[in-house]
């Protein structure tokens, strides 16, 4: 970060993705008929169950595998999934939590300025790209860290990687770039 801007960046965590086993077979009609808050799907084969602490929405299929979406820490994933297992456990089912994983973060971040999208994406080509037609963000791929960032016009960013240190690293990394494109204040 630049010295002159000892401003700190806020890195929003808004969903962590994970996913766990069950080991054992799960019937989806019991889970429907005796489950609280499900939202049964036979056409495509899963249980929707939600959680309202902490606020999580997991896809149950029959073989045991089960993913949850909402959470807004690795934490919260964790105790959410485990809270869930419980849930299916009271049900009469077998369940022995396994193979939990985090499998992708997704988190927003403000820059304190605006950026030049155009000359973002002309410094750093191979890995950046800007399709105005498309989407109005620019979008930049870090291949060792696996994580995306979605760059607006505004400083705004959306970012996705397999885990929190990597988005954090992520938004380190792309700082710098950001604040040779940033936008001239606009003058009153």
């Amino acid at each position: 970060m630049d010295s002159s801007n000892d401003e700190a960046l806020d890195i929003i965590i808004t969903n962590v993705v994970a996913t766990f086993r069950t080991r054992c077979h799960l019937n989806l009609r019991t889970i429907a008929l005796e489950g609280t808050n499900v939202i049964y799907k036979p056409e495509v084969g899963k249980v929707l169950m939600k959680l309202r602490k902490p606020m999580i929405t997991a896809s149950i299929w029959s073989s045991g595998k089960i993913i949850c979406t909402g959470a807004t820490s690795e934490d919260e994933a964790k105790l959410g999934a485990r809270r869930l297992a419980r849930c299916l456990q009271k049900l009469g089912f077998k369940v022995r939590f396994s193979a939990f994983k985090v499998v992708n973060v997704l988190a927003v971040c403000s820059m304190p300025f605006a950026v030049n999208l155009i000359n973002f994406t002309k410094n750093n080509r191979p890995i950046a790209s800007y399709e105005p037609e498309l989407h109005p963000a620019a979008t930049y791929r870090i291949k060792n860290l696996k994580a995306t960032i979605q760059v607006f016009s505004t400083g705004s960013l959306t970012v996705t990687g397999p885990n929190v240190q990597n988005v954090a690293t992520a938004v380190e990394q792309v700082y710098p770039l950001l604040f040779e494109c940033q936008k001239p204040l606009a003058k009153t």
